[in-house]
């Protein structure tokens, strides 16, 4: 079968060199089992159900021969069924003292066990093990950005001029895509579409009912709202209540407290994926808002709940600049994890905005903005990151790095301010 590669592909390898065990985590049908399959030695499926209970079985008896079962690394595919495994986990990695014993995947968040009482005994395997969420593929991932723009490359002063033939209707597809591997290696491009519109159909129909530490009575139309209202909201820091007004039609209800299961359920199964806020240290006394920002694990998923097509999203710009941005955002993370930086979102009391902030490991920060709009809006952009970099206290936050802005154009150029304006598909990590 046709493998694309992936920039984890490299995370994972690091990860098995330098920890007993390694915890895989993140949204279905992103990949997870085809890549972690290729870096073990030993396979258990806990997907179908014809071997399943003969494996649970034999870790309830022998928890020791069933983490022993063959060759490491050991890799347990959907391991939250036997989740009552993990002390034994650590006493395997402290008995063998070697890196690199077990990959656990699953897709759902680690909190998501049979029994709470599991949770709160468990050793937290500090040290021992180690968490990564692995995401949908970024176009840097499919061939789709030339790469040409390398983040560190810029936080080195390194730029050179660059070009993509990619406009905004590759952008529209991409969108409503997403970077899902079956869409990715499908050439019809109506098949590939139909990737996220049945992931969507999975997830409001059958997926967050599922969970057994998040009981919620069947209501496919609450959740298929509830993923509405997000999807109108996404890029946006809409609070809780607002998204439950936005469900709430004539003199239908949502109660506040279901209303919260729902969107932890979502969490729980990595389809949302929100923005921190960051707070840096200001010379102004301005006030620094600290709600997340609302994003979905993949784009594609708001337009499938919203029913947009590549060519339909056309009729709602304001739409297609949200959606847009959730795909920057999307794809910078990817780069992120991959770089061992973190992604935030800036926001103040004056409303200056910075759609995305890059906090490295040496402390320095890069201020990004995202486009889809003309050379007034990227002007108008580059003043603001400009404005909001002066009022950083650097001595206390760290040093600037870069500021950038992520356009759908075509050419990448440094603008006379310093500011660099980026197309999305010429950028890596």
């Amino acid at each position: 079968m046709y493998y694309i590669d992936r920039l984890f592909d490299k995370t994972l390898e690091f990860a098995l060199r330098s920890k007993g065990a390694i915890v895989v985590v993140g949204p279905k049908w992103c990949g997870k089992s085809t890549t972690c399959e290729r870096h073990a030695k030993t396979i258990i499926d806990l997907m179908p159900l014809e071997t399943r209970k003969d494996f649970v079985d034999l870790a309830k008896v022998s928890p020791s021969r069933f983490l022993n079962y063959g060759p490491k690394p050991v890799l347990i595919d959907e391991w939250q069924h036997v989740s009552f495994v993990w002390d034994q986990i650590k006493y395997e990695v402290d008995k063998a003292s070697q890196f690199g014993q077990y990959i656990l995947t699953g897709s759902v968040t680690d909190r998501n066990f049979s029994k709470e009482s599991e949770v709160q005994s468990r050793h937290t395997g500090n040290g021992r093990i180690i968490r990564k969420v692995m995401r949908t593929l970024s176009l840097y991932e499919t061939k789709e950005s030339n790469g040409s723009v390398s983040l560190l490359d810029l936080k080195e002063d390194k730029f050179k001029s660059s070009f993509t033939d990619k406009g905004i209707n590759e952008y529209a597809y991409y969108i409503c895509r997403g970077g899902w591997p079956l869409a990715i290696m499908e050439q019809d491009k109506e098949v590939a579409l139909q990737q996220a519109i049945d992931y969507y159909d999975v997830v409001t129909t059958d997926d967050i009912f599922s969970l057994r530490d998040i009981p919620l009575r069947k209501d496919i139309e609450k959740a298929k709202k509830l993923m509405r209202s997000y999807a109108r909201n996404v890029s946006i820091a809409a609070s809780d209540e607002t998204l439950r007004d936005d469900c709430i039609s004539n003199d239908e209800t949502f109660d506040k407290d279901v209303f919260a299961k729902y969107l932890n359920a979502l969490k729980n199964l990595y389809v949302i994926d929100e923005l921190p806020a960051w707070n840096p240290n200001l010379r102004s006394k301005t006030a620094i808002r600290t709600k997340e920002t609302r994003h979905f694990t993949d784009p594609s998923i708001g337009a499938a709940a919203l029913g947009i097509t590549p060519d339909g999203i056309f009729k709602d710009m304001t739409t297609f600049g949200l959606l847009f941005e959730s795909l920057v955002i999307h794809d910078l993370r990817v780069y992120c994890d991959f770089i061992n930086a973190h992604l935030y979102k800036y926001r103040d009391s004056k409303k200056r905005e910075a759609d995305a902030v890059i906090q490295f490991r040496d402390g320095s920060f890069a201020l990004i903005e995202v486009k889809l709009g003309n050379e007034d809006d990227i002007n108008e952009a580059g003043k603001n990151l400009i404005e909001i970099a002066n009022d950083i206290q650097e001595e206390k936050t760290g040093k600037l790095a870069f500021l950038m802005i992520v356009t759908k154009n075509k050419v990448a150029y440094r603008m006379k301010n310093g500011v660099y304006v980026v197309p999305l598909c010429c950028l890596k990590p």
